[in-house]
């Protein structure tokens, strides 16, 4: 990807003040038009009521109202102007590895990337690696320590994509997105579909969050790095993969479920209430690591919410800290854990 790859028009992208997915539902017929819209130029990259669970790393929820894979900026611009015609709750998935969609599904449009937002070049002269939104993380670390390309190795542990990284400021072994990031292409679902170049200052990347609201989607990234050996990048990545497999459970998860306080770690914070193995039906807290919740063949993600529901409050009765979701939830209404909606990464 490259910066003319995109139409870039002025104004900002969709920002956190823009309607949540399930701040509005759509009735079954004006989904059925919405996808009729869609199909007529978008074919069979469009599915009416897919089922969630395949899109998310929890494997549980409802269906989807409709799905949309998009797979080149004629697309985005396509899918831009059903938007505008239709004007559905919007949700933008990547890996869904921070994501929970309720039992009952998602009335709205949700997308996902692939095709040309897939793709990686770590060959460039400036030792600047571009990247897809689609592009999986590891795939990404792996991709440019085998170019002699360090700094991104911190990607290879986190179950995400390009996309949600820039949306999360993503980030894990010291190190954070905001970091790396030298710009990202990001287009506004409600305003074209064209695609500005945004610096991590304009994205206002913080702690796991940034200024992108749902109708914004990240197409693409260009990230510094630096000359490295590939046998010594290697070696980081092995090193990183190994501390995760010792310290992280795996199974059906979504990684940390609450961002860590000031000053102190969630984990451990659940871990001091002896929460460690608390159930809520199919779903428990990892004796592992007591900042993950895992889910069982048979959860529901209604007993994911369970139990986030259950150590958010035991954890604030115990040490007076609310505890703040990270997990993105969707399609749970006035009845989900509060902060808990926005994009999947």
């Amino acid at each position: 990807m490259n910066g003319t790859d995109h139409r870039v028009e002025a104004g900002p992208p969709g920002t956190t003040a823009d309607r949540p997915p399930g701040a509005r539902t759509c009735s079954p017929g004006e989904l059925d038009a919405l996808a009729a819209e869609l199909a007529a130029s978008l074919g069979d990259r469009v599915r009416r009521a897919a089922p969630a669970g395949p899109l998310t790393t929890y494997r549980v929820g409802g269906p989807i109202g409709v799905l949309v894979r998009v797979g080149e900026p004629g697309h985005v611009e396509a899918l831009a102007d059903a938007v505008g015609h239709h004007d559905p709750p919007l949700l933008v998935i990547g890996r869904g590895s921070n994501l929970l969609v309720s039992d009952e599904g998602f009335a709205g449009l949700a997308v996902v990337l692939d095709g040309r937002f897939s793709e990686v070049d770590a060959g460039r002269d400036d030792g600047i690696v571009t990247a897809g939104g689609a592009v999986p993380l590891p795939m990404l670390a792996r991709r440019a320590a085998a170019a002699g390309r360090g700094g991104l190795e911190f990607y290879v542990g986190i179950p995400g994509t390009v996309g949600g990284a820039v949306r999360m400021n993503a980030g894990g072994h010291g190190r954070e997105t905001r970091e790396v990031l030298v710009r990202a292409w990001v287009a506004d679902l409600r305003s074209g579909g064209g695609a500005r170049p945004l610096d991590p200052a304009a994205l206002g990347l913080g702690y796991r969050s940034s200024i992108l609201g749902p109708s914004a989607i990240v197409l693409g990234a260009e990230l510094a790095t630096e000359p490295c050996r590939p046998d010594t990048c290697e070696a980081r990545l092995a090193e990183i993969v190994r501390w995760r497999r010792d310290h992280q459970p795996g199974g059906a998860n979504a990684g940390s479920v609450f961002r860590n306080p000031p000053g102190d770690s969630a984990g451990r914070l659940i871990d001091a209430c002896g929460l460690k193995g608390l159930r809520r039906g199919g779903a428990f807290v990892s004796p592992k690591h007591a900042n993950f919740i895992q889910a069982d063949d048979d959860a529901t993600a209604a007993d994911v919410v369970a139990v986030v529901r259950a150590v958010r409050a035991a954890v604030a009765d115990a040490t007076g800290v609310d505890l703040e979701p990270e997990l993105r939830l969707v399609g749970f209404g006035a009845d989900g854990v509060p902060g808990g909606e926005g994009a999947g990464g």
